[in-house]
């Protein structure tokens, strides 16, 4: 049965219902459900914007009119979706095996299976699906499991060259195949299926992406300079010797991190008095120098702790479907906080507020906010919102919505958040997405620009990486600080500037398994001075790059707060089709903000490289002032001392600015 409400369309058979309705300018939103009600929730999109759409029958099909964008649904049932009369997708159907493009298979507890099944479509190109260094760029050809682990954020969005975007409305697990055969998306845990349709080219989905799921605060000029971070700073002496040595140098920071294990216990969120003993004189310091403190949060919980048995007895933990509702972590019996439960996240910012509020600490490293669970059986999880199968996707979205809401009921604005997981959504709570627990090599370094560049086309423009990777790397070693320059001069045009890494020391105390309750290990130095005279000053020079280059990334901040374009993002973006070079597969090249083209150098020991200039204008090299036509490729000297950078003509940001020269320099 198939029927016009409005501006909806209906379609009932034997099994399931499916409704197709527009949600918002260029947005049709197919839901599917086995046969009962429709499930009136839309997790973490905003409501629909109004939109001018309307429903018809043409040629025996109904179509559903949606400004730009169509949805016609035949008489059996199947639907495709159309652009200026481009077809973008089309379900999958098989009749001789009698397979339609939509299914649903029971689970346990309500729970439904979900598929839908897409055909391919010739020379298309796939980008974004979060975070996860997989070291793929174009996603044509991959098999993307719908997770949270470390390092791999779930962020079920992509966008297609074929001018189009897709939403999978799903925050439980699942994965998204992009094959040759057939476009598969799965959810193995839901009790509807839901997915949105976004037309136009890659930027217009992306922005109406923004629009669906919300913008980005605005960023706050202070934190746009260099974050300094290792792990970790053991003491309050420590901590502030090393902001006293950057301020004796004469090197301006943004931000000094004080990381995991400051705490007596796990799921006791205040400072460990033996090792911090004045906090209140240590912030009082820093804020004299102009430099913010991060504090790091884990979500873990010992059941030794001051708060357990509350959070116990309360029911504000995460729990076991199965088993003794304990879960169990690699440093010992632990739970987490559960943070999609109200009452959990009101009570564990309560205590932030009270612990470290009081001193005028006022940001945060959400860490741990997968969360990172061992083993990863979702179907053996109970949250407030539901089983992990269907709601696990959602523990990062809520983490942040905590404490962001807890911090503008304090009447804080400036709102800055490092975080170590994102779901859709998460960019309207001020958060730092930053790419987890990464190797320290140039392999590393290559797979993190492609991730940085998936991240942007999800949605997240505040992102970074540990400059230098968080396993591994000796500051003596010479071919790690080759790495680790490379790593800071792409840092440096990455949205956050942020140094963190567990950096190699042979002289590293052995810690009893006593002490183990209020103590971590630490590793080596991460300063600039760390890495050797020629590094440093290398390293140098960047961050004073990076303060001219302030004004610049500060109005593209701004233009993602108001629209949601990237900051960072690959060529394809401003440049769509270029016939000279294969510009969806060059992601070793990407625009930082409209006006700078970045080169990262992601090979030890290459000291030039190709750089393709994208036709439609010309291109100044910054280094040697040398100017050519777009629509070609030419080669760029790349010393240790300096990775290539173009400026693209009349976009607004001047070789001066980036040089630091005179007018006339």
């Amino acid at each position: 049965m198939r029927k016009k409400e409005g501006a909806s369309l209906f379609f009932s058979r034997e099994g399931e219902r499916v409704l197709v309705e527009p949600y918002g300018p260029g947005v049709i939103r197919v839901r599917m459900v086995a046969g009962g009600p429709f499930v009136e929730e839309s997790w973490t999109l905003l409501p629909p914007q109004p939109s001018h759409a309307q429903a018809r029958e043409e040629g025996g099909d109904f179509v559903l009119e949606n400004e730009g964008l169509s949805a016609r649904l035949e008489e059996n049932g199947r639907l495709s979706f159309w652009a200026g009369g481009k077809l973008l997708l089309r379900e999958e159907w098989t009749p001789e095996r009698d397979m339609t493009g939509r299914s649903a298979r029971c689970r346990d507890g309500g729970l439904y299976r979900m598929e839908t099944r897409f055909l391919p479509q010739k020379d298309e190109h796939f980008y974004g699906m979060g975070q996860e260094a997989h070291d793929l760029f174009d996603l044509k050809g991959a098999v993307v499991e719908l997770c949270h682990q470390n390092t791999k954020s779930n962020i079920p969005f992509c966008v297609s060259t074929r001018g189009y975007g897709f939403l999978w409305n799903h925050p439980g697990a699942g994965r998204a195949e992009f094959g040759a055969s057939r476009t598969r998306w799965v959810s193995d845990g839901s009790r509807q299926m839901d997915y949105l349709v976004l037309a136009g080219s890659v930027a217009q989905a992306v922005e109406r992406y923004a629009a669906l799921t919300g913008y980005a605060p605005p960023f706050p000029a202070w934190a746009a300079g260099l974050w300094q971070s290792k792990l970790r700073y053991e003491t309050q002496d420590e901590l502030l010797a090393v902001a006293r040595e950057y301020k004796k140098r004469g090197i301006p920071l943004s931000m000094i991190v004080c990381d995991y294990f400051h705490w007596p216990q796990q799921g006791e969120w205040k400072f460990d008095e033996r090792y911090w003993p004045d906090p209140q004189a240590m912030v009082d310091e820093l804020n004299g120098m102009g430099v913010r403190l991060l504090v790091s949060i884990w979500p873990t919980v010992d059941p030794r702790s001051e708060n357990y048995r509350r959070m116990r007895d309360e029911n504000m933990l995460v729990r076991t479907e199965r088993g003794p509702g304990t879960l169990v972590y690699c440093r010992g019996p632990e739970t987490y906080y559960d943070a999609t439960n109200p009452e959990a996240g009101a009570f564990v910012w309560d205590r932030v507020r009270e612990n470290y509020g009081k001193y005028g600490i006022r940001h945060f490293w959400l860490d741990e906010a997968e969360p990172e669970i061992a083993p990863y059986d979702y179907d053996n999880l109970r949250f407030y919102r539901g089983n992990g199968l269907e709601v696990s996707g959602l523990y990062p979205f809520y983490y942040a919505k905590n404490f962001y809401d807890g911090q503008r009921a304090q009447g804080q604005q400036d709102v800055v958040n490092l975080i170590r997981c994102a779901f859709l959504g998460s960019q309207r709570f001020g958060v730092v997405l930053w790419s987890g627990d990464i190797s320290a090599n140039f392999d590393s370094l290559r797979r993190q620009v492609k991730t940085g560049l998936h991240v942007a086309l999800s949605g997240i423009p505040w992102w970074t990486t540990d400059i230098g990777g968080f396993h591994g790397g000796d500051p003596a070693d010479p071919a790690y600080r080759e790495c680790f320059v490379r790593w800071f001069q792409f840092g440096a045009f990455c949205p956050v500037f942020r140094m963190h890494g567990f950096r190699f020391k042979a002289d590293r105390p052995q810690v009893s398994s006593e002490s183990m309750d209020s103590y971590c290990y630490s590793g080596g130095p991460n300063e600039l001075w760390s890495y050797g005279e020629e590094a440093y000053a290398i390293l140098r020079d960047y961050v004073m790059l990076r303060e001219r280059l302030r004004p610049y990334l500060l109005e593209q901040m701004e233009k993602a707060s108001r629209n949601g374009t990237p900051v960072m993002r690959p060529l394809f973006y401003d440049f769509g089709e270029q016939p000279h070079f294969p510009i969806y597969e060059t992601y070793d090249q990407y625009l930082f903000g409209p006006a700078l083209m970045v080169c990262p150098v992601c090979e030890a020991g290459v000291r030039e490289r190709d750089v393709h200039l994208p036709a439609g204008c010309r291109w100044t090299d910054v280094r040697t002032g040398e100017t050519w036509d777009g629509g070609r490729t030419v080669r760029a000297a790349a010393p240790l001392h300096w990775m290539p950078l173009f400026l693209r003509e009349g976009a607004g940001l001047s070789r001066e600015t980036l040089l630091g020269l005179s007018p006339r320099g």
